[in-house]
């Protein structure tokens, strides 16, 4: 199949130092990277696992209402937060 393409500069240049590298035409070049382009898009993305999270003891809350925030404040910095 024959079309045209307008490439983006950082794309077009890529392609030109694949191109130099391997010593191939730039038709083998593009072709070669749709095809494994295509296939890393079609493909399911890599399952993530999740990471494991450890559990830590705060303490209880020295606050009884840490909506307050100048309470809580006071609490944690002393009443020199002001």
């Amino acid at each position: 199949m024959r079309t045209t393409l307008t490439l983006e500069e950082d794309v077009a240049a890529a392609l030109v130092r694949l191109q130099k590298v391997r010593k191939a035409s730039l038709k083998v070049v593009v072709n070669e990277a749709l095809r494994q382009g295509l296939g890393q898009m079609a493909s399911p993305p890599p399952v993530q696992l999740a990471a494991p999270t450890r559990v830590v003891s705060l303490g209880r809350c020295l606050s009884s209402n840490i909506d307050n925030i100048s309470e809580a404040l006071a609490i944690a910095e002393g009443e020199s937060f002001r």
